[in-house]
């Protein structure tokens, strides 16, 4: 099995794990969401909040949390092949109008989120919501074993 991305690997900023976390809570209490974070795609991207919806539809997040962020960062269109709605999502300080109009929009903060912008819904092929959901089952499964035997990893 692939070695897991370690959950808070020292490249995210303050700022935004607050934002990661509002995010993650947004998308499980108000949508009935389950969030992943840092999840490694297919193409070789790593996407910020990956979440499932009850009836298998998923939803990724990509997180900025300042101006820099936003400008130095293009390879958000990669995500949308991987999703059957995309969104950025910001802290409350960072100007909402920088971001594509074409695309979802997360407010978020430490406690909780709100979608200032819904998504299109651009739906994924079957075979690829199939990898996906197999990939999400098995690294939930694998960290989840992690935390509760930390040396099993270690020891392979």
């Amino acid at each position: 099995m692939a070695e897991l991305p370690p959950l808070v690997d020292g490249r995210q900023s303050p700022t935004a794990l607050r934002v990661q976390r509002g995010v993650m809570r947004l998308l499980r209490e108000v949508y009935d969401m389950c969030p992943y974070a840092e999840v490694p795609l297919g193409n070789g991207r790593r996407a910020d909040v990956l979440a499932v919806g009850p009836k298998g539809e998923i939803w990724i997040v990509e997180i900025k949390s300042s101006l820099q962020d936003f400008q130095v960062d293009r390879k958000w269109p990669e995500y949308r092949a991987f999703s059957d709605r995309f969104f950025f999502a910001k802290p409350p300080e960072l100007d909402g109008e920088i971001f594509p109009e074409t695309e979802g929009l997360i407010v978020a903060d430490g406690h909780d989120g709100a979608v200032l912008r819904s998504s299109p819904d651009t739906p994924l092929p079957a075979a690829r919501r199939r990898a996906l959901l197999l990939q999400l089952a098995r690294m939930g499964a694998d960290r989840i074993h992690s935390l509760m035997d930390p040396q099993a990893r270690a020891e392979r």
